[in-house]
């Protein structure tokens, strides 16, 4: 174990600036014990940190990182993503300087894992990109990110945004509502991560414009579709059918993000997942990229990573088992 006791570097003890650093009742310092597996102790402006080399290290820089944000409240999110970014720190350092920036409403948007950073070099530079994972890693989140980017450069003239209603299937029919309000509660996400990249106002002009469209996938039938950015979200939800239909879609001058989890597949026992399918007919052909993210990329509730190893961890063992 190794003991590490600094000072913050600040003139007079700042009351308010050290709780918004400590969070209400140390709650930030109990989060990073918890997900660090550290123990610190303070007095006024004097932390002491006891554990693993390494993660002492991180956790002083943290406690510094946060101090110099502490001007005002520090959100719980916040403190999750600076502690996957100082985690990552030292494999992000060799692509710091060509980490993509994307220019949405979050102007300082970027990877914050070398699989996330991967993945938005490969949307920049293929017209056909996979990203395949785990819950909470951002392949929809980044992919969005990326499509706003690309229609304010005026790369492209629309964002095509779709998946498969798969959950509905032939029940649509007794849903209440319209066709759009049949299937809206399936495209919900997508709509949230619009909002949360270009703002509500934004999105609803885009839309007015023709500039965004989000619809089922069995609305692509039959389209070519030019100068657009598209995107396949949950694509392990399609049939190997449906995947070559949204693929033959591809016009001069778009590019294509399909994401989705191959671990959360809702079809039909005995169908085969469309993404499962394309990861292994596509594999090496020329001008389409693959990146798979793990439960390191996680940027969500600490909680949902070790949700993710549990479940890969039951899988294995489940297999080896089988295999007996």
């Amino acid at each position: 174990m190794n003991t590490c006791t600094f000072e913050i570097t600040a003139g007079p003890i700042e009351n308010q600036r050290l709780l918004n650093v400590c969070g209400p009742l140390n709650a930030h310092l109990h989060l990073i014990e918890q997900i660090w597996a550290v123990h610190i102790r303070r007095r006024e402006k004097t932390f002491a940190i006891k554990g693993e080399k390494l993660r002492v290290m991180w956790t002083k820089t943290l406690l510094q990182r946060l101090y110099a944000r502490s001007h005002q409240t520090i959100e719980h999110e916040s403190m999750q993503l600076m502690m996957q970014e100082i985690s990552h720190e030292e494999a992000l350092a060799t692509v710091e300087d060509e980490r993509p920036i994307l220019h949405t409403r979050r102007q300082d948007l970027q990877g914050r894992t070398p699989n996330q950073v991967q993945y938005l070099e490969q949307i920049l530079a293929h017209d056909i990109t996979l990203g395949v994972g785990p819950a909470g890693t951002g392949k929809t989140f980044l992919a969005v990110a990326c499509a706003i980017d690309a229609l304010e450069r005026q790369q492209v003239q629309r964002i095509v945004l779709t998946r498969p209603a798969v959950e509905a299937g032939e029940r649509l029919g007794f849903l209440p509502g319209d066709l759009a309000q049949k299937v809206d509660p399936y495209l919900r996400p997508l709509y949230d991560a619009l909002y949360d990249l270009m703002g509500f106002e934004r999105v609803g002009k885009a839309f007015e414009k023709g500039q965004l469209e989000i619809a089922p996938l069995a609305f692509m039938r039959g389209r070519t579709l030019n100068r657009s950015f598209i995107i396949l979200d949950e694509a392990q939800n399609t049939t190997p059918e449906q995947m070559k239909m949204f693929l033959t879609r591809m016009g001069f001058g778009a590019k294509v993000v399909i994401t989705g989890d191959t671990s959360q597949v809702d079809l039909p026992r005995g169908m085969s997942s469309g993404l499962i399918d394309a990861q292994r007919v596509l594999k090496g052909v020329a001008g389409i990229a693959m990146t798979e993210f793990t439960a390191a990329d996680v940027v969500r509730h600490p909680l949902v990573a070790r949700i993710v190893r549990a479940y890969e961890a039951c899988h294995r063992n489940k297999g080896k088992n089988e295999g007996i």
